[in-house]
Parts: structure tokens; C-alpha cells; sequence
């Protein structure tokens, strides 16, 4: 199915909200005749979270932490990230034992994940995490959220074929050859543990573009992970990963075939919590959202160091203006004040 900009896709499709926001694209998958009646009501927040794959065993980190903020007109969506270094008041969450305590965001998530010992559950650090992000924000409290661990993420981009998006900027990977191989670890670092940027070799480079071109898999994978050597490092980052999602929930949207086998690449990658309401709730509360609409913004934050000892990220001051209003649902009219916020436009492809 093509989807041009003279014809809107389909209602059901246009659920796919930057990955469905995660939340949606199930009840898209199965989609009847809705309900007469939703459960949700006013402006959404639904919580999104990345980890790194590496086993019930190991304390997952929230390195990838984005809110969609749905207002009660329904009429748009905005995407915005909390740094995963940013340094915050992490609440005690007496279900796993954990103390309250100032730390990086991204601890949270595994704060709250240890079920027992050496046992680590995402889908109850997601609780803790939301805990501390709500303080942060003054989000009153999260309507539904989703965790997905990288390993995941590749699945579902294999699945689509790849993804298509616009590079805004020249981008080195740290970490792979232009051939997707690992690079080589220096000599000096293979003695140290202590290296912070260990690689050496040739770097596969993604060139920035004025058109959308395809990343495979392990492509869009490894380019969402890239900050170093950025003019705004982890900022830079969050902006790619939130056009990464803009881009998934376009193509989704353009290919509604594909979203059942989407989801089944997730499998238990992918953690949902629809917040207590049903998957249909959900379904026709979002039915007229398109897609098109939503608009993805750059909180702007500074380094915090102590000492000379950096200890991570802080929000400027002027940040507290954005989150309030959007506990005033009045995010539209703070971005005609304040443009600067939305992230650029990039160009969109006409291809399914």
C-alpha cells in the first residue's frame, strides 16, 4: 500500500505513533470494530525505554529514555528525551529494595529491575524509572510505557527491510568497519581497562543526506549509538533517535502488512504496559492521530561538574517552562514562543 500526502493511511495505521509508540501497533495488529467508549481521557504520557541485551542476569540501563506527550485534542504528538547521564533525585521503590539516592537517569531502570538477587525484571524497573522521570518532569503520572532491548530493535528493523530516514549530519561510527565488523581495540587499551575510547581502524561513516536513504539492521543500530566526535555528543544522539522513531512510524504506517510480522520480530524484546487500560481503549482513543503531526523537540541541558569531575548532565533553567506546560497541555503554544525547541525538519521519502 503507498501512501501519498493527497490521501491520508488509513485510521489503524496511523496508530503507529513513533513505533506505534511501542504501545499501539498490538491493538493495530488486531483491530475490529472498536468500542463505543475509551477509557482514556485528557493528555497522554506514555514512557519509552532502549537497554542493551545483555541477559536476566546483568542490570539493564535505560540509555535511550523518550516521552510522548499526546494532547486531549488529539491532534498532534510531541517526542522529547531526557539525557541518559542527566543527574536526578531517584525516588526509594521499596519493591526491590533500593534506597533513594542522586544519580545518573539511566541507574533507574536497573534500581528497580532486581526482583532477587542477580534476577533483574525491566517491566518493574520501567515502575521505578517512571517514578523518577515523573519527578523530573512533574508528569503527574505515566498512562502506559514501553521497554525494548537493542537485540529486539534489530529484529523489528530487519523485519521492515531496513529503515529509511534522512542522516542530518556526518556521523563516525565508534564502534564498526564500513563493513559492519567490530573495529580493532588499540594495543595500549587491550592492557587498561580504563580506555574510554579503546577502538582503532577504519570507521564506518554515515554521510549526512538531503533525502532519506536505507540503513540496514545493524546500520540503524550502530547509528543511533554514535556520539563521540558530535558537536553535541548524547544531544546529538537523542535528536537521531528521535527521528529514527518519526521515520519507523512513517514506514509502518505506508506498509500496514508488515505490522503483525513487525511485532512478532519483537517477541520478548519488547515489554508493554498499557497503563491498566485495555489494548482497545487505546485503540480508538488514537484513531484520527496521524502521524504527520508529530513533532520531535531538543530540551536543552549543560554539563554538571564538581571539582573539576564531570558527574553528567542538567537541564537549563528555561526547561522547567517546557514541562510545565505540558502539565498544562499547552505544549503547541510554548513552541510558537520558543522554536528553537523543535527539532528540524527533514525530508520525508515518497517511497512505500
Amino acid at each position: 500500500m503507498v501512501v501519498t500526502a493527497k490521501r491520508r493511511a488509513p485510521w489503524w495505521t496511523r496508530l503507529t505513533v513513533a513505533l506505534g509508540v511501542l504501545l499501539l501497533l498490538p491493538a493495530a495488529a488486531v483491530a475490529g470494530d472498536p468500542v463505543p467508549r475509551s477509557g482514556l481521557r485528557g493528555p497522554l504520557n506514555i514512557l519509552l525505554a532502549g537497554i542493551d541485551p545483555r541477559g536476566t542476569h546483568v542490570r539493564p540501563l535505560s540509555d535511550t529514555i523518550i516521552v510522548a506527550h499526546i494532547p486531549a485534542d488529539r491532534h498532534a504528538a510531541y517526542l522529547f528525551s531526557l539525557p541518559r547521564d542527566l543527574v536526578v533525585w531517584i525516588p526509594p521503590f521499596p519493591r526491590t529494595g533500593s534506597a533513594g539516592q542522586y544519580a545518573k537517569i539511566n541507574a533507574a531502570m536497573a534500581l528497580g529491575s532486581e526482583t532477587s538477587p542477580g534476577k533483574y525484571d525491566p517491566a518493574v524497573g520501567l515502575e521505578l524509572l517512571a517514578d523518577t522521570v515523573e519527578g523530573v518532569t512533574g508528569i503527574k503520572r505515566f498512562d502506559g510505557g514501553a521497554v525494548i532491548n537493542f537485540g529486539g530493535f534489530k529484529q523489528m528493523v530487519a523485519s521492515m527491510g531496513g529503515v529509511r530516514m534522512v542522516i542530518d549530519q556526518d556521523v563516525s561510527s565508534e564502534h564498526l568497519r564500513p563493513d559492519g565488523t567490530p573495529r580493532d581495540v588499540s594495543a595500549a587499551c587491550r592492557a587498561s581497562k580504563n580506555c574510554l575510547r579503546p577502538y582503532t581502524g577504519a570507521q564506518k561513516i554515515y554521510r549526512k543526506s538531503l533525502h532519506p536513504v536505507r540503513l540496514r539492521p545493524w546500520e540503524a543500530l550502530d547509528y543511533l549509538r554514535q556520539r563521540y566526535g558530535l558537536p553535541r555528543s548524547d544531544y546529538d544522539r537523542q535528536r537521531h533517535q528521535r527521528q529514527f522513531l518519526k521515520a519507523v512510524a512513517d514506514q509502518v504506517g505506508r506498509d500496514p502488512a508488515r505490522l503483525t510480522e513487525v511485532l512478532s520480530a519483537a517477541g520478548d524484546s519488547l515489554v508493554i504496559d498499557a497503563g491498566g487500560h485495555a489494548l482497545t481503549d487505546w485503540l480508538l482513543e488514537l484513531k484520527d492521530l496521524d502521524v504527520r503531526t508529530v513533532t520531535t523537540i531538543s530540551l536543552p541541558g549543560e554539563p554538571v561538574f564538581w571539582n573539576g569531575k564531570y558527574l553528567g548532565e542538567q537541564f537549563t533553567p528555561d526547561v522547567a517552562g517546557f514541562f510545565a506546560a505540558v502539565g498544562r497541555d499547552r505544549v503547541a503554544a510554548y513552541l510558537l514562543d520558543h522554536p528553537t525547541l523543535v527539532d528540524a525538519a527533514t525530508s520525508r521519502s515518497r517511497r512505500p
